[in-house]
């Protein structure tokens, strides 16, 4: 469903990707782990278009993502990809239903049915209560859970996360952690996250271990290793 292909980015002199090829299927929750600096969060842009690789190719769908224009380009991510960072980059001046509404204005969806889509999402993800509400009158879990919203409304193939958890608290990133799985569960998304969090990483089907630009090895979570968390401590 999702495939790269000898994907390769430099910084000046600096190698931050070197060759990279993986495959992701559909419906599956992967994580990308490994010490600062190995690449994780150049390999999570390039996979969603964020970014252009100097070499490679990144397909999802079967649709060639760097062959197309950069117009081409951003209407095929607004429709299928959904995208969660660190911090939650919400509009401060909108409500949360205005901001998760924001994908399927975009996508030209008509008012009424972006306001019907996004009320349902935001009840989903536990904020039937909230969606009135501006992000400055939120906490940094309900923000972070707007943010999910957002990213799931207008029902995207894959969902890209960068540290989704790192600016919360113990009990709001696991909460983010089961909703993750919940959201899987309910809509058979797939999730590729790049995370510190032991605890995200361990939920995962897969885990992908980053080392100076490269995928050093492969796991499933039964058999993960650790010893990658404890150096960043």
């Amino acid at each position: 469903m999702l495939k790269a292909e000898n994907l390769s980015k430099k910084y000046g002199q600096l190698s931050v990707l070197r060759n990279v090829s993986l495959s992701i299927g559909q419906g599956e929750f992967v994580a990308i782990v490994g010490p600062s600096g190995a690449g994780k969060s150049t390999l999570l842009h390039l996979l969603g278009g964020l970014d252009y690789p100097d070499t490679g190719q990144v397909s999802l769908m079967d649709n060639e993502l760097f062959k197309l224009s950069k117009k081409k380009q951003a209407a095929f991510r607004n429709k299928n990809m959904g995208f969660v960072f660190q911090f939650h980059h919400l509009l401060p001046e909108f409500t949360a239903l205005e901001n998760v509404c924001m994908p399927l204005w975009i996508g030209n969806v008509n008012k009424k049915e972006a306001i019907e889509a996004a009320t349902n999402t935001l009840n989903t993800v536990g904020l039937s209560d909230r969606i009135h509400h501006k992000p400055n009158e939120l906490s940094g879990g309900e923000q972070q859970r707007v943010a999910i919203a957002r990213a799931i409304v207008h029902k995207p193939s894959v969902i890209f996360a960068d540290e989704p958890t790192g600016n919360l608290d113990s009990t709001n990133a696991k909460s983010v952690h089961e909703l993750f799985l919940k959201l899987r569960e309910l809509y058979n998304h797939t999730f590729v996250i790049v995370t510190h969090n032991e605890l995200l990483a361990s939920m995962a089907d897969r885990t992908l271990n980053m080392r100076d630009g490269i995928i050093d090895f492969e796991k499933n979570k039964s058999d993960f290793d650790n010893s990658v968390f404890s150096k960043n401590t």
